[in-house]
């Protein structure tokens, strides 16, 4: 994507997708980028608009579970910024659909992470050990089966490049308190069971996901950021061919880890270059993933920065 240009010293970070400036003290402006990351390195492949499905599904979802738990966002259009951060229509149209102006916080150094089904590292850890980030589930339990409860399974905050850890309840205590690790937890819960709910009748499985949460500087209030919901933060899965019992067909970027695991890399940077096939299908599933959801058009989101038919 052709990069925006709000002014040099507003720049504060690159992330694995969203690039962060300042706006004055107290807002932020992220900038979600078409990068993809797959087992912590980011790909020199871009997704085309990748970075507006995960705007435009972030927007949807702060909007929706706002009654559950407030959030950071406070603007979504170049016209809310200060006219520094938009020097031209160039900038303004490379911003629009793929911009958030956020309040800013202190981001809690945990990964919230809450799993439904059985899948991924945790299927891994299951057949090692019987439980899921020691938790322990019943014996017997195929992949992808759905879990008897949801589970709370928090990790660290690992610099690109290396890996999270998976943490207990006790160790999340530790590094955020024990009155703010219980907090975390049943938002973290009630956000998830409210996402299935509005997933499902989109035919869409919600396996797991990963919210973060940051703390108002000025009013100590726990907000939601980040994003939300998206095929970067969860794994969705299609309903109509779900089967446990093996791995599902998934809107999220575990249609590029499939291709990479096939691939004569150690995992390591810098990763292969995606073909073109695989990039079309994953453009494609991040956004059937946008339209089942929302129950949007997303071509009238790219022309019009508008969440409807």
């Amino acid at each position: 994507m052709p990069p925006v240009s709000p002014p040099t010293e507003s720049f504060l970070r690159s992330g694995k997708v969203r690039d962060l400036y300042a706006v004055g003290t107290d807002r932020l402006l992220l900038v979600a980028s078409d990068r993809l990351s797959a087992f912590d390195v980011v790909l020199p492949t871009e997704i085309p608009d990748k970075g507006r499905v995960l705007t435009g599904l972030s927007r949807f979802w702060f909007s929706r579970t706002a009654g559950i738990v407030p959030n950071h966002l406070l603007g979504t259009t170049p016209e809310e910024l200060p006219e520094e951060f938009v020097p031209g229509p160039e900038t303004a149209a490379e911003l629009r659909g793929r911009m958030m102006l956020c309040r800013r916080v202190e981001v809690l150094p945990i990964e919230v992470i809450v799993r439904g089904y059985l899948a991924g590292s945790g299927w891994k850890d299951y057949g090692r050990s019987g439980a899921v980030c020691g938790i322990a589930l019943p014996a017997g339990l195929r992949e992808s089966d759905r879990l008897p409860e949801p589970l709370f399974t928090p990790s660290t905050k690992a610099e690109q490049g290396a890996h999270d850890e998976n943490i207990g309840l006790e160790e999340a205590a530790r590094l955020i308190g024990a009155d703010m690790a219980e907090r975390v937890r049943d938002l973290a819960l009630a956000l998830y069971r409210f996402g299935s709910s509005v997933a499902e009748p989109a035919g869409i499985i919600l396996a797991d996901t990963k919210f973060e949460f940051g703390v108002d500087r000025e009013t100590d209030e726990l907000l939601l950021i980040d994003e939300v919901l998206t095929p970067d933060s969860s794994r969705f899965w299609d309903a109509a061919t779900f089967e446990p019992g093996r791995a599902q067909a998934s809107f999220d970027k575990q249609f590029v880890r499939d291709w990479l695991e096939a691939q004569p890399w150690d995992k390591t940077a810098p990763g292969p270059e995606l073909p073109a096939d695989i990039v079309e299908g994953t453009r494609a599933r991040y956004v059937e993933a946008f339209e089942r959801i929302t129950g949007a058009s997303f071509d009238r989101y790219l022309a019009e920065d508008t969440i409807g038919r």
